[in-house]
């Protein structure tokens, strides 16, 4: 036998694999969850206003999970932010996306889309593709989830400003909001090629602009997105795209943040000289 008929023998049997779990198995709500992912938002829209149930503010060091409850003005709502965070500082392709959203007050709201993970599982590529997780959208604080990411990360962490009209930015964020709440009632799989973080929030961002997106690139290469995202004009100043990550990469100021009550303006102090990390 041919390797190449063993390659092909060998994909045949993975996709068949695929189709048998797709068809044995159902999305479920109410499984033995990490004690992060026990709970998922619960979202309520009242005209200009939107009351958020269960918003995770863990512990970034710890990830102790904790929940609060808050309201916040749509009418205020004035920025949003792009987090793009590679896995390794050797290969950014492999990285997890997401966004953040500010307000006038002062106030910022972060809504990360993951594989939710039963007590004992961890991530791998191929279960994520055999329907082994579920999916939520975990909306909280950016002290949890950009904390997180800074304290956790063995490679870059960056967080870009969108450039995008207010009114654009509501719908993005109300559309992701309506999607988590959803997700309640009406679970669905997770998957590491078809419905994972970058794929979602790509369906997402897709309204706010002109071009098409190259979905399949960004949703196995999702450490590019901020290269994509510049070239549509999203991110950027005007300089080079190695200036613009020097300036917006956020991993040492982060760390120095990590236990201040003002993180989130901390993390947002760039050397525009320097570009400064």
């Amino acid at each position: 036998m041919t390797r190449t008929r063993k390659v092909l023998i060998g994909f045949a049997a993975f996709v068949a694999l695929i189709v048998v779990v797709k068809l044995v198995r159902t999305p479920r709500s109410d499984r033995n969850w990490v004690p992060d992912q026990a709970r998922m938002a619960t979202v309520t829209f009242r005209g200009d206003s939107v009351h958020i149930k269960n918003m995770r503010d863990a512990d970034p060091k710890t990830r102790t999970p904790a929940w609060i409850d808050r309201s916040y003005d749509l009418a205020a709502l004035d920025s949003a932010w792009l987090i793009v965070a590679p896995f390794t500082e050797k290969w950014r392709g492999p990285a997890h996306t997401f966004v953040t959203f500010g307000f006038s007050d002062g106030t910022y709201l972060s809504v990360s889309i993951e594989g939710r993970f039963e007590v004992g599982e961890h991530y791998g590529v191929i279960p994520g593709a055999l329907d082994k997780f579920e999916m939520i959208y975990v909306v909280g604080t950016e002290h949890d989830l950009i904390g997180r990411r800074v304290e956790e990360s063995n490679g870059p962490v960056y967080l870009y400003p969108l450039r995008t009209p207010p009114m654009m930015i509501r719908r993005y964020l109300t559309g992701m909001l309506s999607r988590a709440d959803s997700l309640r009632t009406h679970p669905e799989f997770y998957n590491t090629f078809t419905n994972n973080c970058t794929s979602n929030l790509l369906k997402h961002v897709d309204p706010m602009v002109q071009q098409e997106l190259p979905m399949g690139f960004l949703t196995i290469q999702p450490g590019y997105a901020d290269e994509v995202a510049e070239r549509l004009g999203l991110v950027g100043d005007g300089g080079d795209l190695e200036t613009i990550r020097a300036k917006y990469r956020i991993n040492d100021r982060g760390k120095a943040a990590i236990d201040s009550a003002d993180f989130s303006q901390r993390i947002r102090i760039v050397d525009s000289t320097a570009g400064g990390a």
